[in-house]
């Protein structure tokens, strides 16, 4: 399955729904397997309600939604009524019956055809759950307070899964509050999620944006929810399947080895168990499966609409940015281009800072890249043009080290320490240099559209 996921999705391929999925030992499934859900950037779009060429302007509406600016009259006010509703469908809504709950199956993770995706990989792992957790103290219908996140997880047994999530993402803020109170820790897992949700888990938002209320803006209607059937949480009422359980204070098991986005297979490390309590679905559940690994897969696909949704928030925070681009192929967050409209000399570097410290994304960013406007930031031979042409190694480089990083990069020197490197590849000005610059070649306009006109007349346009 993970060589016809990974074709289809080269091959900007549909859909693909599996039927009769098989276990190694011959297990035959009746539940299909649904995949390459996101393997194209305009279905990524349409799973934010979108058309593709709509994104960068729901990027600019997101960005107002979380700083807008002052309201100037009656006209203005009622301008902003799409923000209003907006920000109005944040607010749940908790059903009393649900889709996902329409069925209460046997506590048995086997029923669920979960893939093992790689050839070296553990055992069977879910790739898409949204993994639904609360701080301890906080009250089950405070959803504001909650945690949605994408975390894999492994089936070790029937009733018992492993939980890989990293210490600086919200679910394990939360299972580090309920441990320290000694009490275990009620989590939810939704399968086959609406993909406003599941997108929202997905997002790198701010830790003060909950995932469950920005659903809401994303789907342009209010989340609705539904008390879980085991554990004191309120659960997506529309997702395929809902998985219930503990995790209690100290129980751990080796979680991996497991291929991984960075096209390498990671390390085993120990991670929190869940105890499954309860397992309910819809009357003819679908089970939702991705494949990670070396771009692209799915995720590469999503960070790259995600790249132009999040451009707007992030040049609110530093304006002098008109491009940013995170390669797909180089793991989507490790590396940066970023196109700046320079105006006074060490800008590069101050673009490069605010930006390792800005989101904590980009605080795995390990290398960045500063062009000026003149450079086509998603285009390498310009990137490498203005490399070659304006960038000196000794003055242009920036190294700082023991910075925060993703520790499954075994490439870093010891775990979740490594370096980052910064390039400015801008031209230089003032200060930055005492030698006369170059100046770019360019021809004259008319003379350009003048070639146009004779290569369309006498060519047809070819080359």
């Amino acid at each position: 399955m993970t060589a016809v996921q990974l074709a289809a999705l080269r091959a900007k391929g549909p859909v693909l729904r599996f039927d009769g999925a098989t276990a190694a030992d011959g297990t035959a499934s009746p539940m299909p397997v649904i995949s390459n859900l996101f393997g194209t950037p305009e279905r990524v779009a349409a799973g934010l309600g979108l058309g593709l060429d709509e994104v960068p302007a729901f990027g600019n509406f997101l960005a107002a939604l979380r700083s807008p600016p002052p309201v100037d009259g009656m006209r203005d006010a009622l301008s902003r009524w799409p923000m209003l509703k907006a920000a109005l469908a944040t607010r749940p809504k908790t059903l009393r019956h649900a889709p996902v709950q329409e069925v209460d199956a046997p506590v048995d993770m086997g029923l669920i055809p979960v893939q093992t995706p790689w050839p070296e990989d553990a055992g069977p792992l879910i790739t898409w759950p949204v993994v639904i957790t609360r701080p301890h103290g906080s009250e089950a219908n405070n959803v504001a307070l909650y945690n949605l996140g994408v975390y894999r997880a492994q089936v070790i047994a029937a009733d018992r899964l492993i939980l890989r999530w990293l210490a600086h993402r919200g679910g394990a803020a939360h299972a580090r509050s309920w441990a320290q109170a000694g009490a275990p820790m009620p989590v939810a897992i939704a399968l086959g999620a609406d993909p406003a949700t599941l997108l929202s888990a997905a997002l790198p938002l701010p830790e003060t944006v909950s995932e469950m209320a920005f659903s809401g803006v994303l789907r342009g209607a209010r989340t609705q929810l539904v008390p879980a059937r085991s554990v004191p949480l309120l659960v997506s009422a529309h997702a395929e399947i809902m998985i219930e359980g503990w995790v209690h204070p100290g129980e751990t098991a080796p979680e991996g080895p497991f291929g991984d986005h960075t096209g390498y297979y990671n390390s085993v490390e120990n991670f929190p168990v869940m105890q499954v309590t309860a397992i309910t679905h819809r009357r003819n559940p679908l089970y939702l499966s991705t494949v990670t690994g070396r771009p692209p897969d799915e995720p590469s696909v999503i960070g790259e609409v995600f790249n132009s949704l999040a451009l707007p928030v992030i040049r609110a925070q530093i304006p002098e940015i008109r491009d940013l681009w995170l390669p797909p192929a180089a793991c989507s967050y490790r590396m940066a281009i970023v196109q700046i409209s320079k105006r006074y000399p060490g800008q590069a570097r101050r673009v490069m800072m605010a930006l390792w410290g800005m989101l904590a994304q980009f605080s795995y960013t390990k290398t960045i890249i500063v062009v000026d406007e003149d450079i086509n930031p998603r285009d390498w031979d310009d990137v490498a043009w203005a490399m070659a042409t304006r960038m000196d190694p000794s003055r242009d480089v920036t190294l700082l080290e023991n910075t925060p990083m993703d520790y499954l990069d075994f490439s870093s020197p010891r775990d979740g320490l490594a370096g980052k490197l910064g390039i400015d590849a801008t031209n230089k000005i003032g200060a930055e240099t005492s030698r006369e610059w170059g100046r770019v070649m360019t021809l004259d306009p008319a003379h350009e559209s003048r070639a146009a006109e004779l290569i369309a007349q006498h060519l047809g346009g070819r080359l």
